[in-house]
């Protein structure tokens, strides 16, 4: 088994289509090292990529790649943060979107792809998701892991204020103009009004 250093891990989560790879990418505009391997190559529904890394998906009965993530940032669904191994150091970028959003995107990705989906209606799965993030989020406060929740459309509609949000968290040198310039307001495509942030 790898031996971790300690050194911080940055996580990028939050439900599938919520955001996460636009904050990869912003993060790595500033030149902020981030653990990718292009195995997804971007498409119609992320036109500026995914910026995965394969071996997370293996996250729940392996994680001896993690040592590679340490001083960098990584992508990891809200799903898997409960299977982060109390060896590391971590500190959480939460991205947050309605959740009837992400399932009308995921649903728009599905066509393109000519798949059905799964056999669970979007009541099923809206359920599902408002439980996952409720606990996702208790589990990262039971852990005392650093997390910034970071609001998908705060971020298309505000972006430098929210790049200097990161920024400070981060508690490093970032590019605050580099992040911001990475946001495209064009791609907010699946769109329910900001109601739904009250209730987080």
């Amino acid at each position: 088994m790898n031996e971790c250093t300690n050194e911080l891990i940055t996580v990028v989560s939050g439900l599938p289509r919520s955001g996460t790879s636009m904050l990869m990418q912003m993060l790595y505009a500033t030149g902020y090292p981030c653990l990718t391997d292009g195995v997804r190559k971007a498409d119609a529904d992320n036109p500026r990529g995914y910026f995965e890394y394969e071996k997370v998906k293996r996250l729940r009965r392996d994680w001896a790649w993690l040592p590679e993530a340490e001083g960098k940032a990584v992508k990891i669904i809200a799903q898997l943060i409960p299977f982060l191994p109390p060896q590391f150091s971590y500190r959480v970028i939460f991205m947050e979107r309605d959740i009837n959003e992400v399932l009308a995107s995921q649903r728009r990705m599905l066509q393109r792809q000519g798949s059905s989906g799964g056999n669970l209606s979007d009541t099923q799965l809206h359920g599902i998701f408002e439980r996952q993030v409720r606990e996702v989020k208790q589990g990262l406060d039971q852990r005392n892991i650093p997390t910034l929740n970071v609001a998908y459309p705060d971020t298309l509609q505000r972006p430098v204020e929210i790049s200097e949000q990161i920024r400070e968290f981060f508690g490093e040198d970032l590019a605050v103009c580099a992040m911001a310039a990475v946001v495209d307001p064009n791609l907010y495509r699946q769109r329910c009004g900001q109601s739904w942030l009250l209730k987080s």
